[in-house]
């Protein structure tokens, strides 16, 4: 009886190794393809695919293959470029506690693998768009080509202006739900864009003041590692008074929707000043970073909110 327990027991164990090894080596497959930053882009994605279902008072119904197309294609392309990111980047994320554990540092998953999901992501993801219109593929491509080249293989080693090149990328996924549904773009569609564009600034500058000795360990100049907190602070001020009037383009949505958004913006931009009397940085950056990511999923399912009356 003694044998039989211990034979069940180490069948046990071998499964339970089974197990945690497959979540591992989920949990690294996730890492990998940054699914924070792929799921936030798809609400914008959404978003934007929303919205010109409003403008051009199209049915939804109508539209549900696009819808998945452009959402399988958009996460694909994001999925390709943010792995061929961390592809490229091994070298420095080595030294940064963030990013030290990801697999192409551990070594879980083996790097030829990891460059040919990179590639494989990115270019079913664009054969995914190009299904939907061509624009959105260009757009997609857009953003992929700022991030992987002009902003991970160029700027973000070079320059602290490297926050703002990558926001072009960021910025591309409203602008790719658009496309798919109304390849003529109306003026909205370019809203979306420069909010997007605007808010990644102060989100990810936030950032770089709570890892501010990572990356300078790593050598990359963000802006608070070359230049300090105080002109860090300046510019995410600038960025946030930018985002103030841009509500009002979206009058068509109603009264509570630019109030909405308004109370949204002006709340950010006064915790913003707010930085200027707090004496911990680190916490009024951590302050700033969960604003920023709370004002992306609020402003953006606002705008989809605020239009369903109108299909129904």
């Amino acid at each position: 009886m003694s044998e039989v327990r211990s034979a069940e027991k180490a069948t046990t164990n071998i499964v339970d190794q089974s197990q945690s090894s497959v979540k591992s080596l989920w949990t690294d497959f996730l890492a990998l393809i940054k699914i924070g930053i792929i799921n936030s882009n798809l609400i914008t994605t959404f978003a934007g695919f929303w919205l010109a279902l409003y403008f051009m008072s199209q049915n939804p119904l109508e539209h549900w293959g696009t819808f998945l197309l452009v959402m399988l294609g958009t996460a694909l392309v994001i999925a390709g470029g943010c792995v061929i990111n961390n592809y490229y980047d091994r070298d420095i994320d080595v030294d940064m506690g963030r990013t030290k554990s990801r697999p192409t540092i551990t070594g879980t998953i083996p790097l030829p693998v990891i460059l040919g999901l990179g590639i494989a992501f990115s270019v079913i993801g664009l054969l995914t768009l190009y299904a939907t219109t061509l624009q959105a593929a260009l757009f997609g491509f857009m953003g992929w080509f700022v991030y992987v080249v002009l902003y991970t293989m160029w700027s973000k080693r070079k320059y602290t202006i490297n926050t703002v090149v990558g926001s072009f990328s960021g910025a591309a996924p409203p602008l790719i739900g658009w496309a798919a549904v109304d390849s003529t773009l109306h003026p909205a569609a370019f809203v979306l864009f420069l909010i997007m564009f605007i808010w990644q600034t102060p989100h990810f500058l936030a950032l770089a003041i709570r890892k501010k000795d990572d990356y300078a360990n790593a050598g990359v100049p963000m802006l608070p590692s070359v230049y300090g907190n105080e002109i860090t602070k300046r510019q995410m001020v600038i960025y946030t008074a930018c985002l103030l009037p841009l509500p009002l383009y979206f009058f068509q949505l109603g009264m509570v929707f630019i109030v909405f958004a308004t109370l949204l913006n002006v709340g950010w931009f006064i915790l913003g000043l707010y930085g200027f009397l707090m004496k911990d940085d680190q916490k009024w950056a951590k302050w700033m970073f969960i604003y920023s990511l709370n004002y992306l999923t609020l402003f953006f399912v606002g705008l989809v909110v605020a239009t369903i009356p109108s299909f129904l």
